[in-house]
């Protein structure tokens, strides 16, 4: 295996965060996707109409999302008045998820298709199995599920996108695009990663980096895998075996590190995607379908019918929402996508009881203690903030983004060894990191075992990412309780870290230890 390489820190684009959150420049191919006409059930077909001024609303939900649907269908079961606007427009992406995570939550009946083992390769013919079941997600049984709960739990709706929303001395109001404009004592932002407009983010976090993936579902003769197997990650050469790849220090967007994504539906349906994990800036739609198709001419593969084409593009990392604003957010408007996997649908479902309960609870205590008041419902936005991005919360995201970080900065090389060891570490471990479900001290355990199982050369990268890349310093502070820089003694206690791990790499590489 050729030495890794570390790729420079890049420079933030000009255009801005909420730019890139929209599509950049392939912002063209990502309305393309959002517009798909598919045949799914109709939010207006099923749930009461929303008419403004016809009831006192205690939550409005904007976005009609998985994540929006749920929320709206959680609070109501809370025995709130909802509220839910946006677009009627079906379910787009295609979903993949663990299998347990979907069982744990009563939904494993919105899986079409259940493989029983998940496959890795890296840089040979021979795979990772993982153990791990995994499912694609029925975009129509899904709907059709959240949109029941819906209707059983009383959510009212009102077809139109949104505005702004304008805070009021009782609450808020939504103004809606169709030229009405409905109160409600809280609203809850969930339509999605690019909602800068109606959400405040903090400034001066990380940048925002992008997961970009092209697919396509399509029939083929001979599919070259286990078709019972999903074919989760596969970082081998896209050009085939002994093509070897570019040396990333003259870094070029055609030599970042991408992988083949493939469902197979049956032994002659294939859902084949490229997928780039994160890339900053993003890597383009165009890329990643010229080496999809080179790959499946590699592989001896002829599409026989198309059936369906995927832009898939997930902003991740980035700043977090500004906790103190009086409207709330949920899904990925309020950055819960996992920083360096991409996986958000799975944590907003599990999620969503819970907020649901914090919202109820904030509105109780706020109504039964000043009436509605301006301020009061300002307190029960931010005391419902404080469930959703806790500081421990806050430190899971900042040790999840110095990770993503980490991952920006590696040659393919690198992120072979990155995941040969990742799978390799106590299954308790890997599978919590994926589903966002360890705390911020596991975390640290998840840091030392990747450190205790890699080879010198990836200890030797973990640590001179932790010492020189600004979000070292900026997870220690997370870590630290410091939100806006060290206190002297602080300041001290990470210089000294940052030493002693500085000491370590030396000495490691200096006794002459494998640092490929």
């Amino acid at each position: 295996m050729q030495a890794s390489t570390i790729i420079a820190p890049e420079i933030e684009v000009p255009e801005g965060q909420e730019y890139v959150r929209r599509g950049g420049p392939d912002a063209d191919l990502v309305a393309k996707q959002a517009a798909k006409s598919l045949d799914q059930p109709k939010l207006a077909d099923t749930l009461a109409a929303l008419i403004p001024g016809e009831c006192n609303l205690d939550l409005i939900v904007v976005g009609c999302g998985p994540a929006g649907m749920v929320l709206a269908a959680e609070t109501a079961k809370k025995g709130l008045s909802v509220g839910l606007i946006g677009p009627d427009v079906p379910f787009v992406n295609n979903y993949g998820v663990w299998v347990d995570e979907f069982e744990a939550i009563g939904l494993r009946h919105c899986l079409d298709v259940i493989w029983q083992d998940t496959a890795l390769y890296l840089d040979s013919d021979s795979p990772i199995l993982v153990g791990r079941g995994y499912g694609r997600v029925s975009r129509e049984l899904l709907r059709a599920e959240l949109l029941e709960r819906c209707a059983k739990a009383g959510v009212l709706y009102m077809d139109s996108s949104v505005r702004g929303i304008d805070d009021g001395a009782t609450g808020s109001t939504v103004r809606c695009r169709n030229g009405q404009s409905v109160q409600s004592k809280l609203v809850t932002v969930a339509s999605g990663a690019a909602s800068g407009q109606l959400i405040e983010y903090e400034k001066g976090g990380p940048g925002v980096s992008v997961q970009t993936a092209y697919g396509i579902e399509v029939e083929i003769d001979n599919y070259p895998f286990d078709p019972t197997v999903m074919h989760f990650m596969d970082f081998r050469d896209y050009r085939g075996a002994g093509a070897g790849h570019a040396n990333l220090d003259d870094l070029e967007e055609d030599q970042r590190p991408t992988f083949l994504y493939a469902m197979p539906i049956t032994p002659t349906r294939i859902f084949f995607e490229e997928t780039s994990l994160a890339a900053r800036p993003a890597m383009s739609f165009d890329e990643l379908k010229r080496r999809l198709y080179i790959r499946l001419k590699t592989l001896n593969l002829e599409v026989k019918t198309m059936h369906e084409e995927e832009w898939s593009y997930i902003p991740v990392g980035g700043a977090l929402p500004v906790t103190t604003q009086p409207h709330l957010a949920f899904g990925a408007a309020a950055n819960m996508v996992h920083p360096a996997t991409g996986y958000s649908l799975a944590r907003s479902l599990t999620e969503a009881p819970l907020f649901a309960a914090q919202i109820a609870t904030a509105l109780e205590a706020s109504t039964g203690s000043a009436s509605g008041s301006g301020r009061s419902m300002k307190e029960a936005a931010c005391a419902a903030w404080d469930g959703l991005w806790s500081r421990e919360r806050k430190r899971q995201s900042a040790f999840n983004v110095f990770g993503l970080e980490l991952i920006l900065r590696q040659d393919l090389d690198g992120t072979r060894e990155f995941f040969d060891t990742f799978f390799r570490l106590p299954e308790p471990l890997w599978k919590g990191f994926l589903s966002s479900s360890l705390s911020s001290v596991d975390l640290l355990g998840f840091a030392f075992m990747m450190f205790v199982k890699g080879s010198n050369g990836l200890r030797y990268r973990l640590i001179e990412h932790l010492v020189t890349h600004p979000q070292g310093l900026r997870m220690l502070q997370v870590y630290a309780g410091v939100e806006t820089g060290p206190k002297p003694k602080q300041l001290a206690g990470t210089v000294a870290l940052a030493a002693f791990v500085a000491t370590v790499a030396y000495m490691m590489t200096s006794m002459g230890g494998n640092t490929s």
